[in-house]
């Protein structure tokens, strides 16, 4: 009997001892786990894109719930091939004008050129029939009217006037590079040698069109099912450019530009003071000293003494860090062709730094 109760006696002192050396270890989260951390918390609190069913032969306005309202004419819609639509068509749309979308999102509003806009509606209209994609039937009587409710008033500077808005049309960039020139923590020319990602979000190139903005609506004509559509001013600001690096120091996730999973662990956004501009700096530095781990502007971006807010977010050893620098002044230090500035990021809850992104609308 004592032989028959030795072995599960053993096999359970066994099981024990492997349990307990399982588990004394704690968990270490990988920069890639970091990644798909901010990447989960991005994708869950993004604006959603919202979808409606219309009959397309009878046209019909749909309206979403941020008040943007889409006229589709009877016949606006077509196959890929031009052959008339008919019957219930299901639509999609995503509307961003609010900074903290654009941020959740992924959207800032910068030109392919490094140039900043002042928004005033980004959106991305798609159509379908029984799985199948489906394209415009041309603009004008037969197009698609597209009106935001954001005017000349809620971004400011309106003076009864309406004004003509240029159409911008968004640039998805992720390229893959093996050899990359960049610049180092001091804005000089540096390169390194290793696989990298850059990855904005959208840029926009300007193209053909107008949109119309009065005191409370902007509105212009979609050309084109499927793909992101912007009315936007340039800032136009008269003032030489400067150059913005931004340090993250040990909160810098060093996956950021080398291992893509969607959004980075790591990014730094600026919103212009009183503007309704929103600016990604997703340039890696190269080569930093220690501690200058970060992002950069464009070159010459910035115009010298413009005002407003960064935020840097980050995702490190399974936290979330988080900074936001309020009423900063854009002014570089006498003989240096950049802006400098160093963050000392806290660790914040998912709540808190949902509650970062929002209030960075009212700055």
């Amino acid at each position: 009997m004592k032989k028959l109760f030795a072995i599960p006696a053993a096999c359970l002192l066994l099981a024990t001892s492997c349990k307990k050396n399982d588990s004394d270890p704690s968990p270490k989260f990988s920069n890639e786990r970091d990644a798909e951390k901010i990447s989960a918390f991005f994708e869950k609190h993004a604006r959603k894109k919202e979808s409606f069913t219309i009959d397309i032969s009878e046209g019909r306005i749909i309206t979403t719930s941020k008040g943007t309202e889409i006229n589709f004419s009877p016949g606006s819609i077509v196959t890929k091939d031009g052959e008339p639509v008919s019957g219930d068509v299901n639509i999609t749309v995503l509307d961003i004008f609010e900074v903290q979308d654009m941020i959740l999102n992924n959207k800032p509003t910068i030109t392919v050129d490094g140039e900043q806009l002042i928004s005033f509606g980004e959106i991305i209209v798609e159509a379908e029939q029984n799985g199948e994609a489906l394209a415009m039937n041309g603009r004008g009587n037969n197009g698609i009217r597209v009106a935001f409710p954001i005017g000349i008033d809620d971004i400011g500077g309106g003076d009864g006037e309406q004004r003509e808005i240029p159409l911008w049309e968004g640039q998805n960039v992720d390229v893959s590079l093996l050899q990359v020139s960049g610049y180092n923590h001091e804005n000089q020319s540096t390169s390194v040698t290793q696989e990298f990602y850059s990855y904005p979000g959208l840029t926009w190139s300007e193209i053909s069109g107008l949109g119309l903005a009065t005191s409370n609506e902007t509105s212009f004509l979609l050309d084109e099912l499927g793909s992101w559509r912007n009315c936007d001013v340039l800032v136009n600001d008269p003032r030489p450019g400067t150059t913005v690096l931004c340090y993250l120091g040990q909160y810098f996730n060093n996956k950021t530009g080398t291992n893509y999973t969607g959004m980075e662990p790591s990014s730094v956004f600026f919103k212009l003071k009183g503007e309704n501009t929103l600016i990604k700096l997703y340039d890696v530095i190269m080569n930093p000293a220690t501690g200058k781990e970060g992002f950069l502007s464009y070159q010459n971006s910035f115009p010298e003494g413009s005002e407003g807010s960064f935020l840097a977010i980050s995702a490190k050893d399974d936290k979330f860090y988080a900074q936001l620098k309020e009423n900063v002044t854009v002014s570089p230090e006498s003989g240096k062709n950049y802006f400098g500035l160093q963050f000392d990021m806290q660790e914040v809850s998912e709540s808190q730094l949902l509650a970062l992104i929002n209030d960075m609308k009212n700055k």
